[in-house]
């Protein structure tokens, strides 16, 4: 008969351990998590606004642990950046942040978006257009660097400022006289070709390149950025001509629209070069529409550039 053993009847003791304790996660440390993620889901052109709102807007509040971020903090920071860049600058912040937070709670990183239940900014519809001379004096005083080049290009060709401030040397045929517009740069999602003047080429033509790089304004790894501080210094060198009104480089797209058409431009080529489909050109048959109207385009913009010209820009 064996002997009976108890210890074969007691189950093995655990060793007692303290539950680990993990780093809070800060809102920095979330935007780090989340850009990778919505650099694969947004196109190139969307992702570079959520860079600067998410990295440049939302710096203040990157220390803050996210089980401390609430509401208060999030509307404190909307009216700084709406007394910064403005209310449209305020409200698409504030989209940016609000996306991040969903993407949290779905990744189970966040139990609330503190977004919700903050006021949008009141977004005032514009229609401000320059007058001659305003062009003239925009022109004069952009300046020699790159800045300059860029807002001569956006009242060339009635680009939005980001599709030129990201042009890449790929996209450029400049002795073809033009510039397509990758489909992942526009707004649309459409290839956009936009004919360049003898004035646009020039300018271009003086841009320095650096090797392997293949943007062709900026430094560094990305495309031109400080536009704040750049729009600033030009205001103020406009300044000591005279009193300046308020202003936006948007406003120069809506003025090239608004030019075309007193030129006789007629409405479907200027809406071809804006790169706005509406109208015929909706839909499939969009696609195929391309080029419909490139000789009508290239005519249009040399025209304008000649108008440019002739606003006495070299006196």
């Amino acid at each position: 008969m064996r002997a009976f053993s108890w210890a074969k009847t007691l189950k093995p003791r655990k060793s007692w351990r303290a539950p680990l304790k993990t780093p809070e996660l800060t809102l920095g440390d979330l935007v780090d998590r989340y850009l990778p993620y919505a650099e694969r889901k947004l196109k190139a052109s969307t992702y570079s606004g959520v860079v600067l709102h998410l990295r440049k807007h939302w710096a203040p509040l990157h220390p803050c642990a996210l089980k401390e971020l609430e509401r208060r903090h999030v509307a404190a920071n909307l009216s700084r950046i709406s007394a910064s860049s403005g209310p449209i600058g305020a409200n698409r912040s504030r989209a940016a942040l609000s996306a991040l937070f969903s993407w949290a709670i779905g990744e189970g990183v966040s139990d609330s978006n503190p977004v919700v239940g903050t006021n949008l900014s009141n977004e005032v519809s514009r229609d401000r257009t320059f007058t001659d001379e305003e062009l003239r004096l925009i022109w004069l005083h952009a300046g020699s660097g790159q800045y300059g080049a860029i807002v001569r290009l956006l009242m060339l060709t009635g680009q939005r400022r980001d599709e030129v401030g990201a042009m890449r040397s790929i996209e450029l045929k400049l002795e073809q006289g033009l510039w397509t517009i990758h489909p992942a740069r526009t707004k649309n999602g459409r290839a956009h070709d936009v004919p360049l003047s003898p004035t646009a080429i020039e300018i271009l033509r003086a841009c320095p390149r650096l090797p392997g790089r293949e943007f062709v304004f900026g430094e560094g790894p990305g495309p031109f950025s400080g536009w704040s501080k750049a729009k600033a210094s030009l205001d103020k060198r406009m300044l000591s001509a005279g009193p300046l009104a308020p202003w936006r480089l948007h406003d120069l797209r809506r003025t090239v629209a608004t030019r075309l058409g007193d030129l006789g431009v007629l409405p479907h080529v200027v809406e071809a070069i804006l790169n706005h489909v509406s109208g015929h050109k909706a839909g499939v048959a969009g696609v195929y529409n391309r080029s419909v109207y490139a000789p009508e385009k290239r005519a249009a913009l040399e025209k304008w550039a000649e108008y440019i010209s002739n606003l006495n820009i070299g006196t």
